[in-house]
């Protein structure tokens, strides 16, 4: 099972520039979460700050008693091996065939025979789709097979935690749904916890227990995924209903004048709330919630169509 991730008073700035402060959130264990926001807002560098690549100037970030903002270089070695990243790009090696690729931590972490360290490598090459391409090199399978792949040596040291930095860029949005669809069943068989980097507003509508927004160099809201997708928040709503009007603009933050002209127009209405997606199975993850229960508990009447089957994505426009 997953492991929390608790976040407290993070700041992180690179020289004179913040690029968030004082963000709180608990990433609850074993669940499905996606980090959404602007570009340039710091999510992948959040992403950086939670494993320990890049240190914070204030805050804590503690994973099983272990603040990796403040601890040792080994203990941070020790809860690395926690983690599973999928990186943005993949980031394979390109003169390694997959399988060299997959194996690599196994190799470089653990002292498993290369008997022991095959049985891994072929069983998350198959839980990832992709057994009989694992002689072929980086340069030859397509930007999806590669994500895949990336994903599958995200998985060989059968993480707690696995991170994805924007696991959906450069796919089309076929190989994107094939790849949420992918995501949600992985989470159902090993029940870690994800967090997911991504702009795909139809993945965060429809993949996730919980949703979080940075924006203008703070987090805005974090919770589940109906609390966001029923909010009357204007950043939020316009981001995650991909709409023109608010105040989010071409350069984060819109202007004075941009705001003025906006002046008396109605945000269009709250689209509704699709059903989640579930495992290919039809069973549902230990985490996965009734559809509306979130809304029913607090009062809150979610968008007429809400939870409808086979209902359209499409988001408001203007």
């Amino acid at each position: 099972m997953g492991v929390e991730i608790r976040i407290e008073g993070l700041s992180k700035s690179f020289g004179k520039q913040l690029i968030w402060g004082d963000v709180t959130l608990t990433v609850p264990a074993g669940e499905v979460s996606v980090m959404l926001g602007p570009s340039g807002t710091g999510k992948s560098v959040l992403l950086k700050t939670l494993i320990g690549l890049l240190k914070p100037d204030r805050g804590s970030v503690v994973i099983e008693g272990t603040d990796i903002a403040s601890c040792s270089e080994k203990e941070l070695y020790e809860i690395r091996k926690l983690f599973g990243v999928l990186f943005q790009d993949g980031a394979m090696f390109g003169s390694m065939n997959l399988y060299d690729n997959v194996a690599f931590p196994l190799r470089e972490h653990t002292k498993k025979s290369e008997s022991e360290i095959r049985g891994i490598v072929m069983s998350k090459m198959d839980l990832v789709g992709l057994l009989g391409a694992e002689d072929k090199l980086p340069g030859e399978i397509s930007g999806g097979m590669r994500k895949r792949a990336g994903l599958a040596r995200a998985l060989v040291l059968d993480p707690e935690i696995v991170l994805f930095d924007e696991p959906d860029s450069g796919l089309d949005p076929v190989r994107t749904a094939f790849l949420n669809q992918l995501i949600v069943d992985l989470n159902a068989q090993i029940d870690a916890t994800f967090l997911i980097v991504t702009h795909d507003i139809n993945t965060a509508r429809t993949v996730p227990d919980n949703i979080g927004l940075l924006y203008h160099r703070h987090l805005a809201m974090f919770g589940p995924r109906e609390m966001l997708l029923s909010s009357e928040e204007p950043v939020v709503r316009q981001f995650l209903n991909a709409q023109r009007v608010g105040p989010i603009g071409m350069s984060e933050e819109k202007d004075a004048d941009e705001l003025e002209a906006e002046r008396g127009q109605e945000m269009p209405p709250l689209p509704p709330i699709p059903l989640q997606l579930e495992p290919s199975n039809g069973i549902a993850r230990r985490s996965q919630r009734e559809p509306g229960a979130w809304c029913q508990e607090n009062g809150v009447t979610p968008p007429p169509g809400s939870f409808a089957e086979n209902m359209s994505m499409a988001t408001g426009g203007r």
